[in-house]
């Protein structure tokens, strides 16, 4: 969902999800996620300018949750903070919310200016806590059609092996 009313969430609903994101297993219970919770508005305008071009939207949602993980913590940091991010992206939507994945590491903010550098610099996040993500959230501006199940990839599916010995 990149289009957001302009309704703020409630209290309860904020404290649902992050209940969420806290639940998120990760390896070994290492917990190495944290998250820096947005939902002031001149922040968000800042915060839309983290990617060169697919963050705009940003600015629109009532809340953005910035997912980062500390790889001094587990080796596995990545995988770690995307099932942090997408825990928060199913209570979202299990909340009547519309969300969206906002690809932060190994991205650009302009062509000298990583996107993680411009969120670190901006929400002042210390090293060596890496930035995956940010999930915006709010409510859904737009009706999304369901997925037609007749396009799913069943050819993608294999069966106790890959192909045909």
């Amino acid at each position: 969902m990149r289009k957001f009313t302009e309704e703020e969430l409630t209290q309860e609903k904020v404290v649902l999800l992050l209940k969420a994101a806290l639940m998120a297993p990760s390896s070994k219970r290492s917990n190495p996620w944290q998250f820096v919770v947005v939902d002031d508005k001149e922040t968000l305008k800042q915060l839309a300018h983290c990617k060169e071009q697919a963050s705009q939207f940003i600015a629109d949602a009532a809340l953005a949750v910035v997912v980062m993980a500390d790889p001094l913590v587990s080796d596995v940091w990545i995988e770690d903070a995307s099932i942090a991010s997408i825990y928060l992206q199913l209570q979202a939507e299990d909340l009547g919310l519309g969300s969206c994945w906002v690809q932060i590491r190994e991205r650009m903010a302009s062509s000298d200016v990583s996107s993680e550098e411009y969120v670190r610099q901006m929400l002042g996040i210390p090293l060596p806590l890496q930035i995956l993500s940010i999930i915006a959230i709010g409510h859904k501006g737009m009706e999304r059609k369901p997925f037609n199940e007749e396009y799913l990839q069943w050819e993608k599916i294999h069966l106790n092996q890959y192909g045909e010995k």
